[in-house]
This record gives structure tokens, C-alpha cells and sequence, in this order.
């Protein structure tokens, strides 16, 4: 009795399958077809809407911008210019928080753990790019572990001598060190800086021999210079300016690969005989990688247009800073590009690499 139960309906499907199946297997057809059209476009519709609207509210909330340094210095006076600005376009402040130490390390560690939601960003640049190429290993990576969004500022050095000195210009430097193998002392900050590489890269590219004295701060390497214990300083502009205006010092040659705006009539190292030397610093803002690319253009607009303001420009320049954005790729290319030329140097003058 169970067995012919079993068996007869078994039949009886295949006889209705055999009747039925050019119509059911066109109908099935159809329907799927459009179920999938339909979960593709409410999938593609869903994911669209998403990106477009990931921004919409952003940000909600205020915005903590961490800097690896202290404050009154020249990378957290330009982000608090940028985040008076962004504060004032976006409709949430920017805060500053200063957490200084370990050559930056610690600010980058804060970021890279943080949520990646856009309320956490930090200060880049080409100190973290020296960093890269000086250490042995960090806790992070600066070029995988962070989504970059805009340069801010850049900053040439100055060449400068004391008022009466007998350097008049980088060729009488060079002349001087040539003739005087080991004699020529250069001010510049710590060991690692971009002023103390910048004197490394002065010996290799000019083939002079030049000894570069660190200091830990700019008014000691200045008091140096005015004392006569060095005969040449280099350093940025803003510590400098007092005694630049005061008639104290003479600016000499600028170390970027352009004439800076401010000093237009002032010479590079490369334009007083010193070819391939480029010498400069810069910063730019980036957040913990996966941030959402719709928030990261949408804090670049804002950066780049923040940028362009004529109080912002002014500003800069009061302060030796050429203000000016990127894009995030942009960023990205002149981190890789410096990392690139600060390894090369310091293998090739044998400099020791931290642990």
C-alpha cells in the first residue's frame, strides 16, 4: 500500500511535467530574469544612494585634528588656519589637539586606531615621510595605513648669514668650502630634521665638505649665528624674520626648487650654482584609511577652497608658508616621492638608521 502511494504520484508529476513544460519552463524564464533585474537594480540604486549620501550629514559632530607637535610651531599654526576655515564652512568645529613626541609617532598611532569615520585626522607630511626612511620600523605604515586628503602648506628654508659677513651669496659659500675642506658650520635643528638632511644633501650634490651643528631650537641656532659660532644658518622663515627685518642677518639663498613669493628677490641654492638641490618642507591633512571616499573628496573640496582665500594666502605668507592644496593622490605622490629621496640620501651618506 506505501509502496504504490509513492509510486503513483511520482507518475502522475512526470505526465503533468511533460504536458506543461514549454509553458512553465518560458514562464520560469521570464520570472527570473526579471527578479534579477530587479535585485541588480535595487542593489546598484542602494549602493549608489549610499555614496552619494555617506557625506550628506558629515559631519555631525566636531572634527578632532591631531598634530604630532607642539603648539606655537609651524605645522600647528597652518592647520589651525585650515580648521578656523573648515570650522566656518563645514558647520562643525575643527578641533586642534597637540600630541607631541616620538618624532610624530604617537599622533599617527592615535589616528590609525581610531574609527574610520572622518572625525579623527592628523597631520601629514614630509616630516613623516624623513620618519619613514630614518627608521628601522614604525607601528604603522605612512603610505597603507592612511587615506590622504589635501596638502596645506610648504615651506622653503632660508640660507642665512650674519649682517657683514663675508658670504654674500651660495657661490661664495661653496668657493669658501672647497678651498676649506671641513671649516664651513652650518646651524641647523636636530639630527633628522629636513635642515640637518638638507646640509647632507648640500655635501653630496655641491661635493663640499660642511659640518652641520644641531640645535634643539631655531632662537638657539640664530643666537649661534649672531654670536659667530656658525657661520651659516638654516632654518625656516618665521624665526628668522625678527632678525631678517631687524637688519641682522642677510637671507642669502632660499633651498625650495622655486623663488618663494615673499622673497621673490632672493635666489635659490639651485639658481647660485647647486644643481639637483631642493630642500623643503610641507604638511597636509589625512585620516585612518577606510573613511568613506565620499567624505575624503569632501573634505578636499573644502581644504583646497579654504586654501584659496585671500586672508589664508596672507596669512601664509606673514608666516613663510606658501599655502597650497592637493588632491588626495597628489598627497600621496609627493609622500612617496619623499620618502623615495630621503632613503636614497641616507643610504648613500651612510647615515645610521634609528631603531
Amino acid at each position: 500500500m506505501t509502496g504504490s502511494f509513492e509510486r503513483r504520484p511520482k507518475k502522475m508529476k512526470v505526465k503533468m511535467a511533460l504536458k506543461i513544460s514549454p509553458f512553465f519552463r518560458q514562464l520560469l524564464r521570464s520570472c527570473c530574469i526579471v527578479a534579477a533585474a530587479v535585485c541588480a537594480l535595487s542593489t546598484f540604486g542602494w549602493r549608489t544612494g549610499a555614496e552619494a549620501q555617506s557625506d550628506a550629514g558629515y559631519p555631525a559632530r566636531p572634527v578632532q585634528l591631531i598634530i604630532g607637535y607642539g603648539a606655537g610651531t609651524i605645522g600647528d599654526v597652518s592647520m589651525r588656519i585650515v580648521a578656523k576655515e573648515l570650522t566656518a564652512k563645514l558647520g562643525k568645529a575643527f578641533i586642534i589637539e597637540n600630541r607631541p613626541g616620538a618624532a610624530g609617532v604617537i599622533a599617527a598611532q592615535a589616528v590609525a586606531m581610531a574609527a574610520p569615520d572622518g572625525y579623527t585626522l592628523f597631520l601629514t607630511g614630509n616630516s613623516y615621510a624623513i620618519a619613514t626612511a630614518w627608521f628601522k620600523s614604525l607601528p604603522y605604515n605612512i603610505l597603507n595605513d592612511f587615506a590622504p586628503i589635501s596638502t596645506v602648506a610648504s615651506f622653503d628654508f632660508l640660507v642665512a648669514a650674519k649682517n657683514g659677513s663675508q658670504f654674500k651669496s651660495m657661490r661664495d659659500v661653496i668657493a669658501y668650502a672647497k678651498a676649506n675642506p671641513g671649516k664651513l658650520n652650518i646651524a641647523t635643528l636636530t639630527p633628522g630634521t629636513t635642515q640637518n638632511l638638507g646640509v647632507a644633501l648640500l655635501k653630496v650634490v655641491a661635493g663640499v665638505d660642511v659640518t652641520a651643528v644641531p640645535f634643539h631650537s631655531s632662537p638657539e641656532a640664530a643666537e649661534a649665528l649672531l654670536r659667530g659660532d656658525v657661520d651659516l644658518d638654516m632654518d625656516s622663515y618665521a624665526p628668522l624674520r625678527p632678525l631678517l627685518e631687524g637688519q641682522k642677518i642677510d637671507v642669502i639663498a632660499t633651498t625650495g626648487r622655486h623663488r618663494v613669493s615673499f622673497l621673490n628677490n632672493v635666489p635659490t641654492v639651485e639658481e647660485s650654482g647647486v644643481p639637483n638641490f631642493d630642500v623643503s618642507s610641507w604638511n597636509g591633512i589625512a585620516a585612518r584609511k577606510g573613511v568613506p571616499q565620499p567624505i575624503i573628496d569632501k573634505l578636499s573640496t573644502a581644504i583646497n577652497q579654504a586654501l584659496q582665500l585671500k586672508d589664508v594666502q596672507e596669512t601664509g605668507q606673514r608666516l613663510g608658508m606658501e599655502m597650497r592644496g592637493s588632491t588626495p593622490d597628489g598627497l600621496q605622490s609627493r609622500l612617496k616621492n619623499d620618502i623615495k629621496k630621503w632613503s636614497d640620501l641616507i643610504e648613500k651618506v651612510h647615515i645610521p638608521k634609528h631603531d
